[in-house]
């Protein structure tokens, strides 16, 4: 791994206040991307700083990161959003910040959101940017929709509130799920955001969700296949029966 948990990047916070901000950013090949994300960041969120954490890239996204103005660090190999993630947390616990948010890499999540979801924890320690709360008209369908529908249902009545999106990666969580997360973190497929809601409602942690838009990938196009989304459906329901059973 390049770039080691000892790199130091700038100290800013959140205005108006002490709390300090990490935005991680998982990258899988996504140098076409990269540099547009973080740059993006930087101009809407100067009081941020940004972690790129390049899962085993083989097109050169960390040295765009790094251009861009992004720390970053790479995994030897590719271990998934949750393997990446938790390195990401690790580096927060470390460099000891207030506050962790999930950006993609792929240009899909709007950093205008970022403050909302800030201003969320106040009330939570985890806050979901949901695509299917009233913004944006972002749609699925067929197994893919049925599965998150289901998901969706489950754990609103786990968490006592409607939860409308719980396998959306652009959330942000408190210091003290950055001291969980660090230690533990899912890399299963879907892992990282239904298990990782799972363990954190039964750890009697408050969630809560912000309404936000989905925008269109800047690079790279999503996989629209019938199999796939049957795979979804059924990896779906295997992850939260799981989750659930697990003690």
């Amino acid at each position: 791994m390049t770039d080691t948990l000892s790199s130091q990047p700038r100290a800013e916070a959140v205005p108006g206040s002490s709390a300090r901000v990490l935005i991680i950013v998982p990258a899988w090949n996504e140098a076409g991307s990269i540099e547009g994300v973080v740059g993006e960041i930087h101009d809407a969120l100067p009081f941020v700083d940004v972690l790129v954490v390049d899962d085993g890239s083989t097109d050169g996204t960390a040295g765009v990161a790094r251009g861009a103005g992004a720390v970053a660090v790479t995994l030897p190999y590719n271990l998934g959003v949750g393997g990446a993630m938790r390195l990401g947390y690790r580096y927060a616990r470390d460099h000891d910040y207030d506050i962790a948010i999930q950006v993609d890499a792929d240009g899909q999540h709007d950093p205008a959101y970022v403050p909302k979801l800030i201003d969320a924890l106040s009330g939570a320690s985890l806050v979901i940017g949901a695509r299917f709360a009233g913004e944006g008209e972002y749609r699925v369908h067929g197994p893919r929709k049925w599965a998150m529908s289901m998901l969706s249902w489950v754990l609103s009545r786990l968490a006592h509130t409607k939860l409308t999106d719980t396998t959306s990666g652009f959330r942000a969580c408190d210091r003290d799920l950055i001291n969980l997360f660090a230690e533990w973190y899912p890399v299963e497929y879907l892992g990282d955001t239904v298990e990782t809601l799972v363990r954190t409602l039964r750890l009697g942690y408050r969630v809560s969700q912000i309404p936000v838009a989905m925008r269109l990938r800047l690079t790279g196009t999503p996989s629209q296949s019938p199999f796939k989304a049957m795979l979804y459906l059924g990896r779906a329901f295997l992850t939260l029966f799981l989750a659930l059973v697990r003690r």
